[in-house]
């Protein structure tokens, strides 16, 4: 048995052409993905990169291994403390471990374990390879050490090469002479220059403002990464740098397939193609960055391929990546470790099966302290801490973020004190897209039940509030409730009696009531005044 990991840093699948992406970004990953099995709902657990491969390694959830960050104590694995023997869990339980232990000789060509001090990365591996510039590798780095590798061991039976690419991840680094093969090809049609003029009212970490984080510095020699996005131009140098590091890596992947078949393994050879997470690209305003727990950074591609198994086939059941030591322990007729949170989807590999879970809890605690819950089309998003990104408390998203102006399905509401409000009066709510497209803007809408059971009063309101929050522009809010704390909602009429009595009042009083600057204001010929 002989088995190649491609481990691709930063990879979201929806920019791969076998997931539905328009440009050629990857002939090589689609060949193998029509020769196996491809998954549409694999998430890592625990994003970003430590956790992420913390949970494919230890088969665990970040909250039950402890690494769920990337400095202090949440980037530690927990001490076992007093069950301990002379090894760790990891020795026995890792991935690399099980696979060893099958009588695989097991290799890491990959620079990950320095780059964040995880030592216990190389745990179960008997051959590990840094590549030695702790993730800033480009390609022609990696694929070298690789090929040296595959000449001098595949002809061997019974290994298990693991090799990471980084390619994908920021500062975008194809080589200059590599070109840009997506030059003339067009961007994603929802982010155009309104969206990005919207972005850039934000002030965030990997906003258009600061795509570095902390500032908008660039490197002459990383031509392809831009400092600051200020108009579509630069959208497009970064998102054609993106694409082009996904083209690049891919094309050595086609060198690593060529030196195999010339080895005569590719009959029998499994490869796992997968990633650790995504990259937001203009989702929730932030470019270039894993930093939220949203379907964008932890969607991340699967793709088995398998000879004598399934074959050109999709899975679309939701699955873990921590869920891959126990897939791989069934076939290979192991038995799991008891410490894995990880579930088999064995079936999907061998007959084709679906046998998904029911939902996904993922989470973030590196960027932003965020714990979601991925079910049917929905994601639903809970911040605890926003990472300076002014995200509300709550959010709910449909898998493919909710276009302005739509809404969820109703909802009743479950609290203790909604339970005094019975019958026509009985609670419910619904979110809606408030805001514009490329910058979603969810609103909790809470109304009685005699709303929600009259189709027309439903679509009416709906409407309204769509209305209302179009007149203050991208500050997605109703404008009768911004102007609630200054009027009362009457009719224009009563409004002008009233003013009419009380100026009588005040030239009664012998009190002479200028016109405030607001109200002069208003008063100039042109202005539009808004009624409900």
């Amino acid at each position: 048995m002989r088995i190649l990991f491609l481990d691709l840093d930063t990879l979201r699948p929806d920019h791969l052409g076998c997931y539905g992406y328009a440009r050629d970004t990857s002939p090589n990953i689609d060949s193998i993905a029509r020769q196996g099995v491809r998954f549409d709902n694999y998430f890592c657990s625990d994003a970003p990169c430590l956790p992420s491969r913390a949970a494919l390694m230890s088969g665990r959830f970040g909250i039950h291994s402890g690494v769920v960050g990337h400095g202090g104590t949440a980037a530690d694995f927990r001490l076992e403390g007093y069950p301990r023997g002379f090894r760790d869990r990891l020795a026995y339980e890792s991935l690399p471990a099980l696979l060893r232990s099958s009588g695989l000789k097991t290799v890491s060509i990959s620079p990950f374990a320095e780059r964040h001090a995880a030592w216990w990365f190389y745990a179960g591996f008997n051959e590990m390879h840094n590549t030695g510039k702790g993730g800033r590798e480009s390609a022609e780095e990696v694929t070298p050490t690789a090929l040296k590798w595959i000449e001098q061991n595949a002809a061997d039976d019974e290994w298990f090469l693991h090799i990471n690419y980084w390619d994908p991840h920021t500062p975008y680094r194809a080589p200059v002479e590599f070109g840009n093969p997506f030059e003339n090809d067009p961007l994603p049609e929802w982010l155009n220059q309104d969206i990005l003029d919207s972005h850039r009212t934000l002030a965030c970490p990997h906003g258009p403002h600061e795509i570095g984080m902390y500032d908008s510095k660039t490197n002459p020699n990383l031509p392809r990464h831009p400092g600051e996005l200020k108009d579509m131009g630069d959208v497009r140098r970064m998102i054609d740098g993106y694409d082009c590091g996904i083209r690049y890596l891919d094309g050595h992947i086609g060198s690593l397939l060529s030196a195999l078949d010339a080895k005569g393994v590719m009959d029998d050879l499994i490869i796992i193609v997968s990633s650790d997470h995504g990259e937001n690209m203009g989702e929730l305003g932030i470019y270039g960055e894993h930093a939220t727990a949203d379907q964008t950074t932890c969607r991340i591609p699967m793709i088995i391929r398998w000879p004598g198994k399934t074959n050109g086939t999709v899975d679309r059941g939701f699955h873990y990546n921590l869920d891959l030591a126990p897939t791989l322990a069934e076939l290979l007729g192991k038995q799991r470790a008891a410490t894995w949170d990880g579930q088999s989807y064995a079936p999907a590999i061998a007959s084709g099966e679906e046998c998904g879970r029911d939902n996904l809890i993922i989470s973030q605690c590196a960027h932003v302290c965020q714990r979601s819950v991925r079910f049917g089309p929905w994601v639903y998003m809970r911040t605890y801490h926003d990472g300076y990104h002014l995200f509300p408390d709550e959010m709910l998203f449909n898998a493919i973020l909710m276009n302005p102006g739509e809404r969820s399905a109703v909802f009743a509401i479950q609290s203790i004190s909604a339970h005094h409000f019975t019958g026509d009066l009985a609670l419910h709510f619904f979110y809606l897209n408030v805001g514009l497209p490329g910058a979603p803007y969810l609103a909790r809408v809470e109304t009685p039940a005699w709303v929600i059971q009259d189709p027309l009063l439903l679509a009416s309101l709906h409407a309204t509030l769509i209305a209302q929050c179009r007149i203050l522009g991208r500050r997605a809010f109703p404008y009768a409730l911004h102007r609630a704390h200054e009027v009362a909602v009457v009719t224009y009429e009563d409004k002008n009696k009233l003013a009419e009595m009380i100026l009588a009042e005040l030239n009664r009083q012998g009190i002479v009531a200028d016109k405030s600057h607001k109200q002069s204001s208003k008063d100039l010929p042109g202005r539009t005044r808004h009624e409900l």
